[in-house]
């Protein structure tokens, strides 16, 4: 966890050394303080209740830090859910379509079923069908945080020639991503039946080749 500060944005004081003219620095330490305090206030209290104030106290720092890099808790949270478009996920090339598929599984299952992210997706899908710009970012961030990963599998799969050249990326999304974000993320299934990611990287594969 990032370590908590106390004083927001004022650099540290240097004797004989004038602050900068203009507009105050940003310390990046405190942005992602203040990131990672907004992520654990989405899933502690949800969209409707967090604020700026509960922000800035989870992150030890003044409401002014806050709004000094964000105009409103809506814009944070855009910017949190614009973040996890570009976290954590393989890109796997293991020789096969069915392990890559494999792989990526595994990974974005432990993903998707994290107890932090499994509140806080189907809180912010419930704001998005309120909030068109809500609606729009975390569509981006679902898209995004998949969509370079699965093009790559499936890239690699046609020049091993295990699919055939001119897939339509976009439906490969849909095969690749679907199944898993339905049971994990809508229908919230509390544990996946045994031998469940085997079976679905084996008939994604399957489907992938049929296209």
């Amino acid at each position: 966890m990032l370590e908590r500060m106390t004083n927001a944005d004022a650099p540290e004081p240097r004797p004989r050394r004038r602050a900068p003219a203009g507009a105050a620095v940003l310390r990046e330490d405190v942005t992602e303080a203040i990131r990672t305090a907004a992520f654990e206030e989405l899933a502690a209290v949800g969209y409707a209740r967090m604020s700026i104030e509960g922000i800035a106290r989870r992150a030890g720092v003044g409401k002014t830090a806050v709004y000094r890099r964000w105009r409103s808790k809506l814009h944070v949270v855009l910017d949190v859910v614009s973040a996890l478009a570009v976290q954590g996920l393989p890109a796997p090339d293991t020789g096969s379509l069915e392990t890559d598929l494999r792989l990526l599984y595994e990974v974005s299952s432990r993903a998707l079923r994290h107890p932090v992210a499994s509140q806080i997706l189907p809180d912010l899908q419930a704001e998005a069908a309120r909030n068109p710009e809500i609606a729009e970012a975390v569509q981006k961030a679902l898209r995004e945080g998949q969509d370079g990963v699965a093009k790559g599998i499936v890239t690699a799969a046609q020049q091993r020639g295990e699919i055939a050249a001119g897939v339509d990326h976009g439906l490969a999304l849909d095969l690749i991503s679907g199944p898993l974000y339905w049971r994990s993320v809508v229908i919230r299934s509390p544990k996946l039946p045994k031998g469940y990611l085997e079976g679905l990287s084996r008939a994604t594969a399957a489907a992938l080749k049929a296209l």
